[in-house]
């Protein structure tokens, strides 16, 4: 799925757009009991309560493709008869009016998601009429030839509210405000089948991770059957490894800005693109040999990469690049420089000692104080 495609099934989360048939829910607590379930049609919720569940539903479609949201393809095996992709499809097809399919569901959530707290677990099933699409991109609703049958899953922490005084208007006084128990917005959730060339791709999913970092991988293992996807901070450090493995010693302050470049500029070349700059192992050999490395050097490089990041893995650009800050570091000091003019700086040898060198135009600041020329 790309960043329009997610776009296009996030509009329909609205009261003029909506899709939403079905919607089912189940309360758990700390101890991975259930305390209570929902079951209905969505239209028969009063008005307030849709909207609130709208905002779940487009937070569980939110943040960036590839950090927060991971598109992810079943194994073969996931899709053998008994395996993760056809319970989704049955739970799918059923329209979530299969009472024992559901409490299945449930299970499989409530073993794998390692969560200490009380969670409440939304799922709804939804119809999208995809229109079709004019020569010049203009949606032709009366020309519709696709439908979207699809499920969200999203799993909202349920805590109690902070304790404090409010205003009782009844009273006219200050009392102590009584606490209740507040579902929260989502931290994870999936959609199933992805939204593929605006159509349903039932061999993929779209998983949802408020944290990058906090994937919960016997969630994805058990509940959707997928392989654990490499997060964008461990495609960083895989991407950063690969480098030093290659270059050895002839890793310059140089050669990394040069990469450095070379990557954002690709970025910028692509960013009109709706899908993602995904790096594969050729790919990622031609920004070397772009970026000045020696032919030598890449004689290795095809090994490397497939022992540290896989043969057909790819990275995507947007992870392993530093697009807002260009950084140095040494044990004693960090300096932060502008990614667009890392041609300020540069190492020398001076005395015997290898020194960063950055030049200065016009304006210098210590601890925000100026610091003049000195003319003498």
């Amino acid at each position: 799925m790309n960043k329009k495609e997610i776009l296009e099934v996030r509009k329909q989360f609205t009261p003029e757009n909506c899709a939403v048939t079905r919607i089912c829910g189940c309360y758990v607590n700390h101890e991975k009991e259930k305390k209570t379930e929902l079951k209905k049609a969505f239209l028969s919720l009063p008005e307030e309560e849709a909207f609130k569940y709208f905002d779940i539903f487009r937070h569980t479609l939110s943040g960036v493709l590839g950090k927060n949201l991971l598109p992810m393809e079943f194994p073969l095996d996931a899709e053998l008869p008994g395996g993760a992709q056809e319970f989704l499809l049955k739970l799918r097809d059923s329209k979530l009016e299969d009472d024992l399919l559901i409490e299945e569901f449930y299970d499989r959530i409530i073993t794998s998601y390692d969560y200490p707290e009380n969670y409440y677990i939304v799922l709804i099933h939804s119809v999208y009429d995809v229109p079709g699409k004019s020569s010049d991109g203009t949606e032709l609703f009366d020309a519709s030839d696709t439908v979207y049958e699809h499920i969200l899953c999203s799993i909202c922490p349920v805590n109690l509210t902070k304790a404090g005084l409010t205003y009782n208007a009844e009273t006219n006084n200050i009392e102590d405000r009584i606490r209740d128990w507040f579902v929260e917005l989502p931290v994870k959730g999936f959609l199933f089948p992805a939204f593929t060339d605006r159509a349903a791709d039932i061999h993929s999913v779209l998983y949802y991770s408020k944290k990058p970092e906090e994937l919960c991988p016997d969630f994805i293992a058990n509940v959707l059957g997928s392989q654990i996807p490499l997060t964008a901070k461990d495609q960083k450090t895989t991407f950063q490894s690969v480098i030093s493995s290659t270059l050895g010693d002839t890793c310059d302050y140089e050669t990394v800005r040069s990469i450095h470049d070379n990557l954002n500029e690709m970025l910028e070349e692509t960013k009109e693109s709706p899908d993602p700059l995904e790096l594969s192992r050729p790919d990622v050999k031609r920004l070397l040999e772009r970026s000045g490395i020696p032919e030598e050097k890449l004689e290795n490089f095809d090994d490397t990469f497939t022992e540290t990041v896989g043969e057909k893995n790819t990275l995507l650009a947007t992870n392993i690049a530093s697009t807002k800050t260009f950084q140095i570091e040494t044990p004693d000091v960090i300096v932060k420089v502008n990614p667009e003019r890392s041609d300020l700086v540069e190492t020398r040898e001076i005395d015997g000692r290898r020194c960063l060198v950055i030049a200065i135009d016009d304006h210098l600041e210590v601890n925000g104080i100026e610091i003049r020329k000195n003319t003498q």
